[in-house]
């Protein structure tokens, strides 16, 4: 006979089952993505990187002006020459110089590399072919580029085969295009964050019998010179259950000849343990913060059903006469109570699967709807309801007959 008011009264139950779908379907996006670009680096794999040290460690030979620190050819040897858990150990050398293509200008990321960094980060090849160990044999004058550099230099027309200049000075032949990969944020205490589809990839050789393991920048007049043979080593672990131990051997050795620290070591497994924790606890706030508006519904279908009671007071007066036990009275209300929660958890599931996908319209925020967010919030929804009915269905069952009468 209400329906608006009814309409009404089911709305804080929409609304706090739709909050919490959304809410946790926020969450869970985000971790997911998050979690996606720590895998992406290897839960098998130890990363080692450079890192500069404090101005107050920091070495500069002021012969030379050049400022010395990171990983080199020596920790590599010594690495592929003591952990034997290692699988894999594949070192690169990375720092932005400018590339130049006819008139075309852009800032690049030179990465020099051994053939296995492509398996190692995942990296799609979409034209032409990776490096190849005979092209690190031969310190060959050849790259591949990312797919930024291939679309805004060449402007759709294949780059294969032409050659690119690299701080005007070094020429090399362009012999694949790496496929579009996400941007990754700074993931742990050492990893920068990254756009790999501006990196002009080498050969490690060629990197270091072309351009030198000094890097030289010139900015506004003047200039600095870092000495840097490797940014970082990524080893890769038999199994994962030995990347802790194995990390703790390479921290034992490095430091035998890093007094300075200037490395950090990266376990992604950690990373990745961190992250599932940090979401865990994420969506229990989430949850518990959506939840109070499923409690506030509660609240005001009681106090719809607490009106009603007072309203159907002869009809509740005319059927106990007749023979209805408070029972029956009981199950009237409580029936009356579940149909409008089940109403409002329907429409707050329908409202809640729908809104996370014009979030990520509108937000370009990426949104996963679990299918135990749905259930918990529907549980808990037909369960508060129910629960917030059972007092007025109690108040009308204790009614007195007589006294309901008198009221006619």
């Amino acid at each position: 006979m209400h329906k608006l008011r009814s309409l009404l009264t089911v709305l804080g139950l929409v609304f706090g089952v739709a909050s919490v779908i959304v809410m946790l379907a926020v969450a869970e996006g985000a971790s997911r993505q998050a979690q996606a670009q720590i895998e992406a680096l290897g839960v098998s794999n130890v990363i080692l990187r450079s890192k500069e040290p404090s101005s107050s460690e920091s070495e500069i030979n002021f012969r030379s002006f050049e400022q010395d620190f990171g990983l080199t050819y020596d920790d590599l040897r010594r690495i592929e020459e003591t952990i034997d858990s290692a699988t894999s150990v594949t070192p690169l050398r990375e720092f932005r110089q400018e590339a130049r293509y006819a008139d075309q200008t852009v800032d690049a990321r030179i990465v020099g590399v051994y053939p296995s960094y492509f398996e190692a980060s995942k990296i799609e090849i979409v034209l032409g072919r990776p490096i190849e160990p005979a092209d690190l044999k031969q310190r060959a004058n050849v790259c591949v580029v990312g797919e930024d550099i291939a679309r805004n230099v060449f402007r759709g027309k294949s780059p294969l085969g032409k050659s690119i200049q690299v701080d005007n000075t070094h020429f090399f032949r362009i012999i694949g295009v790496q496929g579009y990969k996400t941007p990754s944020a700074g993931i742990g205490s050492s990893m920068s964050a990254s756009d790999l589809n501006s990196d002009i990839v080498i050969p490690l050789t060629t990197d270091r019998s072309r351009i030198g393991d000094v890097i030289t920048r010139r900015q506004q007049g003047s200039f600095s010179r870092q000495r840097l043979e490797l940014s970082q080593i990524t080893v890769g672990v038999v199994d994962r259950h030995q990347v802790k131990t194995t990390a703790a051997a390479l921290e034992g050795l490095l430091a035998k000849y890093h007094p300075r620290e200037d490395y950090a070591i990266t376990i992604p497994l950690d990373l990745l343990e961190q992250a599932q924790a940090t979401q865990r606890i994420f969506n229990f706030v989430l949850g518990a913060t959506a939840a109070i508006s499923l409690l506030v519904g509660g609240i005001g279908i009681m106090n719809i059903m607490l009106a009603n009671v007072s309203e159907r007071t002869r009809e509740i007066g005319i059927r106990r006469s007749l023979g209805a036990k408070q029972r029956d009275i009981i199950f009237q209300f409580v029936i009356e109570t579940a149909s409008l929660s089940l109403f409002g958890t329907l429409i707050g599931v329908i409202v809640g699967l729908a809104a996370p996908s014009l979030v990520s319209y509108l937000s370009g925020m990426e949104t996963m709807v679990t299918p135990w967010s749905v259930a918990i919030a529907s549980l808990v929804s037909l369960s508060v309801g129910i629960v917030f009915g059972i007092y007025p269905a109690r108040q009308a069952a204790r009614m007195d007959p007589i006294e309901a009468l008198r009221r006619m």
